[in-house]
């Protein structure tokens, strides 16, 4: 995913507003602007990164992360998605023992840094040809156990009406948080409610003024948003 198509998520995200108004295919109301103007506002202003180099190595990521903590402070890293970073040349093409690479060499990463990061990983097809419930399990983490093994927490998020397991209206959206491993706490499950036209998570008894009973006035946020430049071809040191 692009920087820019994360800009427009965290637009939809931060605004309430739906993804249809937000890339102009239906008419905004004035406060809706006024809306939109605001949260844009503190976006730019936002202590957050985006890096969308393609197929990053973790030599670069590491390389980037160090800079990133040293200069900008950064408290934290999520990579959108593991599976989509490059290990080291001499494991290409065995793509178990790449992906293991990748794992351990974030873990040491996170601890040379300390900060957390968090990464989200692909499933593998065994769940969609699981019967039942087609909760996730440990063992569905696509192409290692080593992240399994590796990782402090991990959390997947299941929703039966994805699989077309309920036709009940009042499940739409409901979602098991489910923290299945927590090297230092309990596991347990939390169902919030995932609003698509928002493209965010919510509590289950958080209101849904989607359908335009809005008061017309701005909430604001105490985040924002900055791009950092990595240029192509940049020499990294570690």
């Amino acid at each position: 995913m692009s920087s820019l198509q994360l800009v427009k998520r965290l637009m939809i995200s931060e605004t309430g507003l739906s993804s249809d108004k937000i890339k102009g295919g239906k008419k905004l109301e004035e406060y809706e602007w006024t809306q939109i103007n605001t949260r844009l506002a503190q976006l730019i202003k936002a202590p957050l990164y985006i890096d969308d180099t393609p197929s990053l190595s973790i030599y670069e990521f590491r390389s980037k992360a160090r800079r990133l903590v040293s200069n900008a402070g950064v408290k934290a890293i999520v990579i959108d998605y593991l599976q989509l970073m490059s290990g080291p040349p001499e494991l290409r093409g065995m793509r178990e023992q790449e992906v293991s690479s990748i794992s351990r060499s974030l873990k040491a990463i996170a601890k040379e840094l300390n900060i957390p990061i968090i990464a989200l990983s692909q499933l593998s097809r065994a769940v969609e040809t699981r019967g039942g419930s087609k909760r996730p399990q440990l063992s569905d983490l696509r192409e290692s156990g080593a992240i399994e093994q590796d990782a402090d927490i991990v959390i997947f998020i299941h929703r039966q009406d994805y699989y077309g397991l309920t036709e009940d209206p009042a499940m739409t959206g409901v979602s098991d948080i489910i923290v299945a491993k927590h090297r230092n706490g309990a596991v347990c499950d939390v169902q919030m409610r995932f609003r698509s036209s928002e493209v965010r998570f919510v509590d289950m008894t958080d209101p849904d003024l989607s359908g335009g009973n809005h008061t017309g006035t701005v909430q604001t946020f105490g985040s924002k948003l900055n791009n950092i430049e990595f240029k192509p071809n940049t020499d990294f040191e570690f």
